[in-house]
């Protein structure tokens, strides 16, 4: 007789990109739903384990921001790269959502008025270890492409969980009112 086959855990990646964090923050408001999902789900690169870069292919990249350095591009294609499927996770993501709010100002010109010295001359940061600014903020779908989107600023606890149970038993992710948002 054959041992019943247990269904794989699905390895889960996290990226916090130009935002506030909050999506992640949302994340953990699944609260005692975070341990059920821990035994169904393995998490590769993410804040939440601290591994910087994808171990192994991952099956779902949840990204919560906006892209607006060269750093947050590479961060992206890289996840994209090295994942099955791409989730833009809040209104960051989905659609630049306040960081994008400087899309309308010369970078150029913001820069020189927030670093303007107390005698008038300006010391824009040149550190190679800066990542460089890009022209305005994107939304990742406008550099990778995306498999699902959860809009919100932030989705919902439960929003999250919907999707990822969904995911997780086989489903197609089907988010409905109430729990699409897009505030």
């Amino acid at each position: 007789m054959n041992a019943p086959l247990t269904p794989r855990k699905l390895r889960v990646a996290t990226a916090s990109l130009s935002g506030c964090f909050g999506c992640h923050m949302s994340f953990l408001d699944i609260d005692e739903r975070l341990l059920e999902l821990a035994a169904l789900v393995d998490f590769d690169r993410s804040p939440i384990t601290d591994i910087k870069h994808c171990s192994q292919r991952c099956d779902v990249a949840l990204v919560e921001g906006g892209v607006c350095n060269a750093e947050n591009v590479h961060v992206l294609r890289e996840l994209r790269a090295n994942s099955k499927m791409v989730v833009a996770l809040g209104a960051c993501a989905v659609n630049g959502g306040l960081p994008a709010q400087r899309n309308h100002l010369d970078v150029g010109q913001c820069l020189q008025q927030v670093y303007r010295t107390p005698d008038g001359s300006t010391a824009i940061p040149n550190d190679p270890e800066l990542p460089l600014l890009l022209d305005k903020v994107y939304p990742i779908n406008e550099i990778v492409r995306v498999d699902y989107f959860l809009p919100g600023c932030p989705p919902s606890g439960d929003t999250i969980w919907k999707f990822m149970t969904d995911l997780l038993t086989g489903r197609t992710p089907r988010i409905e009112h109430p729990l699409l948002k897009f505030d």
